[in-house]
């Protein structure tokens, strides 16, 4: 009797070490967990302010993959969850072998990471490979300057630069105009985190964004 493809697949995926689902329901619970024990460390606030805690497991693309349960799984061990859309494919990799050589107690940091957290869980060879891939497909699709020429347009300054500060200029046909509303304000409070000493006030002398011109420009070639 030949096994269904869909048993071989989990099959395969546990010999490899690799989770073939994961529940989300349990990943709120995970986090909670992972941040208390980075917030409680002597380097808590320097941890916190890595990435902004706006991105949660429920935003997470595909949220039941492998991909996203590992994302959950270490990602959050020394900062708040991060957006696979936070970078594009080619810069992933970089990236992802970086925090991989950390959690191992290697490379630049990597001792100081194992030290202040009290040891590291670090993923296998294969669970690096399936993080990767996951935040490879769903990594910020850059915009194509041919296809959108009135990017660069006087009018749509603020869009370029609001964007820039963080990523490449995201392909306006990822999401639909709803959806970008949505994202762009969560940018915003991002950018107000990141650009803030906690406790402080916003200066009105500093500059503001002008959103309504960023949303309008989506809004034009998004996604119908």
């Amino acid at each position: 009797m030949r096994p269904r493809p869909a048993l071989l697949c989990f099959a395969l995926l546990i010999a490899h070490g690799v989770r073939a689902a994961a529940d989300p329901a349990s990943y709120d619970a995970e986090v909670a967990d992972a941040r208390q024990r980075w917030q409680t460390s002597p380097y808590g606030p320097m941890l916190e302010r890595i990435l902004p805690p706006g991105f949660t497991p429920g935003m997470l693309p595909e949220s039941s993959s492998p991909g996203a349960a590992l994302t959950v799984r270490y990602c959050v061990q020394c900062h708040n969850l991060p957006n696979p859309a936070m970078h594009q494919p080619s810069k992933w990799p970089k990236i992802l072998e970086r925090m991989v050589a950390r959690m191992r107690g290697q490379g630049n940091m990597g001792r100081l990471m194992t030290d202040m957290m009290g040891g590291l869980a670090a993923p296998s060879d294969a669970e690096a490979r399936t993080l990767l891939g996951y935040l490879q497909r769903f990594g910020q699709q850059p915009l194509d300057p041919k296809k959108y020429p009135d990017a660069f347009a006087p009018e749509n300054e603020p869009f370029r630069i609001a964007c820039q500060q963080c990523h490449v200029l995201p392909d306006p046909q990822r999401h639909t105009a709803a959806e970008w509303r949505g994202v762009v304000a969560r940018m915003q409070q991002n950018m107000q985190w990141m650009n803030r000493v906690v406790g402080s006030k916003p200066d009105p002398d500093e500059p503001q964004l002008r959103v309504d011109r960023i949303n309008a420009f989506l809004a034009r070639h998004a996604r119908r």
